[in-house]
């Protein structure tokens, strides 16, 4: 019988821990992947981060670090320069990334860091309960904007990808989403091209990927995915806000 489909050898066969219709899984599957198809887990790093993914070391079979709230950037930095033969990734929530670790995130994509970050945007800090993310949408109920995200008193949500590349340093920084086929297709690419830029000494590269929160969105998973594509995607939109081959290509 042919094999139409098989789990990553990258990941292990611990159970996910993580709430039904979670997209987690999914984005580990797609790292996973991108792993196998560059023969890099033998010498693949990962960085924990703390959140929802806090245990991502129980699921990829590569070498993992647990790194403090927010600062897996640069734990990334210093692994990478000690063992610059290596691959490594961090992996970060919202709240992680854009957050208690903005400074981590903006100065290694400034300084050009020859690592990869994979960044989970589902809106809303998940581990503690649904409180109110940076990337919380305008209007966005929480458990702390009861009445919907008001921006005349708690700002604007952050757009990461534009943010950093407004940057010199990033090679590459792409947003991406896994609500439905086509765009799952399109991250699992996106994502192994990322790697694949380390593994070629290019530089900093970040892939944003728009997720779901079904338990803390207070929605079944099929309208938690409805949602990323009715509000999400629409206000960050999906594509590539920097590479600097394409660059290379016109010049």
């Amino acid at each position: 019988m042919a094999v139409v489909f098989s789990k990553p050898k990258s990941l292990t066969d611990r159970e996910f821990h993580y709430c039904p219709g979670c997209p987690h899984g999914i984005i580990h599957r797609l790292v996973a992947q991108a792993i196998d198809n560059l023969g890099i887990e033998g010498r693949t790093i990962g960085i924990a981060p703390v959140g929802c993914a806090v245990m991502a070391y129980d699921y990829f079979a590569c070498d993992m670090v647990e790194a403090a709230h927010g600062r897996a950037p640069a734990v990334a930095t210093g692994i990478k320069r000690a063992l610059p033969d290596r691959i490594v990734f961090t992996y970060q929530g919202d709240g992680d990334l854009a957050s208690i670790g903005m400074a981590e995130t903006v100065h290694s994509a400034a300084r050009g860091e020859n690592i990869t970050i994979i960044f989970v945007n589902n809106a809303i800090y998940g581990m503690t309960g649904g409180q109110m993310a940076p990337t919380s949408l305008p209007g966005q109920v929480t458990q702390t904007s009861p009445y919907g995200r008001d921006v005349a008193t708690q700002g604007y949500p952050i757009r990461i990808c534009e943010l950093l590349s407004s940057l010199d340093g990033p090679h590459f920084i792409a947003r991406v989403a896994v609500n439905n086929v086509k765009n799952v297709n399109q991250a699992a690419k996106t994502i192994e091209k990322a790697f694949r830029n380390q593994v070629e000494g290019k530089g900093f590269s970040l892939v944003e990927v728009v997720s779901a929160c079904p338990t803390n969105w207070g929605m079944t998973p099929s309208k938690a995915l409805a949602w990323v594509s009715e509000r999400m995607i629409p206000y960050y939109p999906l594509g590539v806000f920097k590479d600097a081959d394409e660059k290379e290509d016109r010049a």
